[in-house]
């Protein structure tokens, strides 16, 4: 096939560039949203708690810390079928489907009366959620490339925090409501019911692949399908599982590393997210001003979250970095909580929110799996492995909480703290390592290879992508072969190269 005249290859990658700009008004929106949801429905437990929720259903002991770790009991029953099922189902559908079962799981929550009601409405929640956030990755590295994945997910990641702000208000409003149905249960019907009808644009809006996108020409298609060959991590359409990828994920070190990066740092995640009002509260503020005060935490959340997504992704040895600087004010502000008897209230209230940047981690350590992963069969596996990791922490986290330690819990700040240190020097050695991987392949391979780049294509040759600037032009000026669409991980993949 003849080149293209630099007329024609112009205007080819502004065909590209318009790909990109179509595809984050349909497919960002409508993840960022869900993500919204997501999230309200599980922080919505800490408000409820100081609205009713313990005393209608007659809770004692460390009852309400299990409710809230029932929750991941179900996620992680449910997490690696329904990632396999993800990648073989058509995903837009399936995850419409689970949208309809969580939010009438949610409204389902305002029935119960007492401990075991809401352990099993809990633990259904748990498995019906388990879908999304693997599900979201699955989507993001189909539709996105290397450089673009970070800022992607730190930007629908954030609807994590602009529910939470929404949640505080909607606690807020309905904490005002005085009736014999009370304001944590209609928080419970009103989320569930906006869930539950989310789903209809959901269906109608989010394709399963590119190749069935309405919204994208023939054309566009076809180069939205070759932005993730030349730039992302492959094609995830027409694939089979492979046992031998399953296979190459266990053995791969970065895996467990970053396994471990999310194990440990989910610990404090669903403690501090089930007990913030609690938390709040025993700074002597009213259970109407501790939703409010979750209000800002929630504005610092999402901004460092898109905030790092982006830097993530402009900066291709960033990625570990952030994770360290995010972490480092979470645990000062641990520690200050820890030994708060000496501390007066508003500068225990400052420290609180020294623990705002810590949500940005998990996005982070996403970024890097989805960015860091070829082959279908293996991002998928490790995918599955992040998120039991990420159960098994938050199943641990609201253990720590102590009935008998309240409201100073001692021993779960200490808790956060020490798994924020752990996980500050895991993330330098996960970087360490793939920095010695990345120079090993150099060695072996005799070329530097491009970290923003799916490896070699098109007859050996080597796309010089440089921090995304030139995607478009690389995309369309490139003969891609059969070959280059084949199902291929990164350890098999010349020229790949890992993002630090």
């Amino acid at each position: 096939m003849p080149e293209a005249s630099p007329v024609e290859a112009g205007a080819d990658a502004a065909i590209a560039r318009r790909v990109v700009k179509k595809i984050d008004r349909v497919i960002i929106p409508l993840l960022f949203v869900t993500y919204m949801l997501n999230f309200m429905d599980k922080v919505i437990l800490s408000s409820a708690a100081v609205f009713g929720l313990r005393e209608d259903t007659h809770l004692v002991g460390q009852q309400y810390s299990w409710v809230s770790s029932i929750f991941y009991f179900g996620y992680l029953i449910w997490e690696y079928p329904t990632t396999v099922l993800i990648a073989r189902l058509p995903t837009a559908k399936y995850l419409t489907f689970n949208t309809l079962v969580w939010g009438a799981v949610v409204a389902l929550t305002a029935a119960c009366t007492n401990f075991g009601g809401l352990m099993a409405v809990r633990f259904l929640l748990g498995m019906a959620e388990a879908t999304i956030t693997p599900a979201f990755m699955f989507l993001t590295s189909t539709w996105y490339t290397r450089d673009e994945m970070p800022t992607r997910v730190g930007i629908w990641f954030a609807g994590n925090s602009i529910g939470g702000i929404i949640s505080s208000l909607i606690a807020f409003g309905l904490g005002h409501v005085h009736d014999n149905v009370h304001p944590w249960r209609w928080m419970y019907i009103l989320l569930g019911v906006l869930t539950f009808l989310w789903s209809i644009p959901m269906f109608f809006l989010l394709p399963d692949s590119i190749s069935k996108a309405k919204f994208l020409t023939p054309e566009e298609r076809e180069i939205a399908a070759n932005r993730t060959i030349v730039a992302g991590t492959g094609t995830t359409e027409n694939t089979r599982w492979r046992w031998d990828q399953l296979v190459e994920c266990l053995i791969d070190p970065k895996t467990w590393l970053i396994f471990l990066i999310e194990l440990v740092g989910q610990m404090p995640n669903s403690g501090t997210q089930s007990f913030s009002n609690i938390i709040i509260a025993s700074f002597n503020f009213t259970s109407l001003q501790s939703t409010l005060i979750n209000i800002p935490y929630s504005v610092l959340s999402a901004s460092i979250i898109a905030g790092t997504g982006w830097l993530a992704g402009r900066y291709r040895t960033m990625n570990c970095i952030l994770i360290v600087l995010v972490l480092v004010p979470c645990v000062v502000g641990s520690a200050v909580i820890y030994r708060r008897e000496s501390v007066p209230h508003g500068v225990q209230l400052f420290a609180y929110f020294l623990l705002s940047p810590g949500p940005a981690a998990m996005p982070l350590t996403m970024a890097l799996v989805q960015s860091n992963y070829r082959g279908v069969t293996k991002k998928m596996t490790v995918t599955a492995l992040l998120f039991l990791a990420y159960c098994a922490g938050n199943i641990a986290g609201p253990q720590f909480f102590r009935t008998s330690e309240a409201p100073t819990y001692q021993t779960a700040f200490k808790t956060i703290m020490i798994c924020y240190c752990l996980v500050i020097f895991l993330a330098v050695v996960l970087r360490f390592y793939l920095q010695w991987v990345n120079a090993q392949r150099s060695k072996e391979e005799g070329f530097v290879g491009n970290a923003g780049a799916a490896g070699v294509v098109a007859a050996g040759k080597v796309s010089d992508i440089v921090d995304g600037k030139d995607v478009a032009e690389t995309v369309t000026g490139i003969q891609l072969r059969p070959e280059d669409y084949e199902d291929v991980t990164d350890w098999k993949t010349v020229g790949f190269r890992y993002r630090l």
